[in-house]
């Protein structure tokens, strides 16, 4: 099978090879092609897969290039996970928002809007040629904003693209291990949109023990989302949320930190990845010691701005293991390529999973997958806190489709302005205004 990882000179393509390196057995990758606009950064992960394939029997084939449809070509699944605008888009889109005074996180608020808008005509093109060149093969979306970056994809795909995010995974694996749980032994009852969902029952052997969880002061206190929101307001909530939405319910806080830290998240990453990939130029260079060091510091410092407004200081050793969304992908490819039923947290279409929206939205929930696919499974109503913010921000997310198929200027004004961490129509049109005068990849947005 030919894997084909579209941001192939992205930074964190070694998880996704090393979990390829240990699958054997019939159906498995054989072939991975890199493709990636940046061909220095092509050279430099090549470089790292070379050392961490050397002696491993059978590692699957790399090669890289950076012709889109020659990546495509005799595809089985395609992997997106790329960036329009690289980290400085990032840095800028953060900077933008933060003096206005709103969260301008990468995937939340102001900044996930603007990423999503000069993201959505790319991989709607992207989707568009793999429906002409490998109309057969399987699209896993990692491209952030995740949700709204696989429902555009989806309107020209269906259901042959699946999104995947590590944080419900991440969640799910911290709550069992602090209740003596085996992850893959438990039931995770999760549900919400991409970087907006809550974990509400974790059930072992039939039964929920997550109540056992929020009655315990030091169990909570045990792993990063019990320190990051509290006890109190976790037994209020009765779940246990997604980090993500620690920007919501504290959102005064983070925008503190955020704005009174020496730099942003994306100018952190824009100078730490800019010195790995200069690092990786020099021809004696370890390549694959290089990585492990630089992914150990970006572990080490993830979402460092809200730890520091929740008062919680660094992260624990227990919780610096990464997500393991290489781990969902593989477990991915292996359900639908080898008919292996699985159950795994993803991004997909509604269908009539959650009332509140309609069959197309795509929504992050447990799902069955086999060779047809991954089906949605049947969960609980949303408690009508949740279901306000879930609508709240789908309706953000169906302005900003609106707006990239449409390049109305209006458009991206409402979804600036609807979302509930932009507090000011005011503001939100200054918000488009900065957006587009930064980035040439908002030049489609009509006045």
């Amino acid at each position: 099978m030919k894997l084909t990882i579209l941001g192939g000179g992205g930074f964190r393509v070694p998880l996704v090879y090393g979990a390829l390196l240990g699958d054997r057995g019939e159906g498995r990758v054989t072939r991975v092609t890199l493709y990636d606009l940046d061909a220095g950064r092509l050279s430099a992960i090549t470089r790292v897969l070379a050392e961490q394939g050397a002696g491993v029997a059978d590692a699957p084939e790399v090669s890289a290039t950076t012709d889109l449809d020659e990546a495509l070509l005799g595809a089985d699944f395609v992997f997106s996970a790329i960036r329009v605008g690289g980290l400085a888009g990032r840095a800028a889109d953060e900077r933008i928002a933060l003096a206005e005074g709103v969260l301008g996180q990468e995937t939340v608020g102001a900044g996930g809007i603007a990423y999503g808008l000069r993201t959505l005509p790319v991989v709607t093109h992207i989707a568009r040629r793999v429906a002409a060149l490998a109309p057969d093969a399987w699209v896993i979306n990692f491209t952030n904003p995740a949700g709204v970056v696989t429902e555009a994809m989806s309107r020209i795909l269906g259901d042959r693209v699946v999104g995947i995010c590590d944080s419900p995974v991440g969640l799910g694996r911290r709550v069992a291990r602090v209740l003596g749980a085996r992850p893959d032994e438990a039931w995770i009852d999760y549900v919400g949109l991409n970087h907006l969902g809550w974990l509400r029952g974790l059930r072992v052997g039939g039964r929920d023990v997550l109540p056992r969880l929020l009655e315990d002061d030091a169990l909570l206190g045990s792993f990063e989302e019990g320190r990051l929101f509290g006890a109190d307001w976790l037994r209020s909530l009765g779940a246990v949320p997604n980090e993500y939405l620690h920007y919501y319910y504290f959102n005064r806080e983070a925008v503190r930190a955020y704005r009174e830290a020496e730099r942003t998240r994306g100018a952190y990453l824009l100078d730490q990845q800019a010195g790995f990939y200069e690092e990786m130029d020099k021809p004696d260079t370890p390549p694959l010691d290089t990585w492990h060091r630089v992914l150990a510091d970006r572990e080490a410092t993830y979402m460092a701005h809200n730890r520091e407004a929740a008062g919680v200081g660094e992260r624990a050793d227990e919780d610096l293991e990464s997500g393991g969304y290489e781990k969902v992908a593989l477990a991915l490819m292996r359900a639908i390529a080898r008919n292996e039923r699985a159950t795994l947290i993803l991004n997909v279409r509604n269908r009539h999973t959650l009332s509140v929206l309609d069959a197309d939205a795509v929504i992050e929930v447990p799902c069955l997958v086999d060779a047809a696919g991954a089906r949605p499974v049947s969960v609980d109503p949303l408690p009508y806190h949740a279901v306000g913010l879930v609508t709240a921000v789908k309706a953000v997310e169906r302005e900003v489709l609106a707006a990239a198929e449409s390049g109305s200027r209006a458009a991206a004004v409402r979804a600036f302005a609807l979302h509930p961490l932009v507090d000011s129509v005011t503001v939100a049109r200054r918000l488009v205004d900065g957006y587009t005068a930064e980035h040439a990849g908002l030049d489609y947005l009509r006045r």
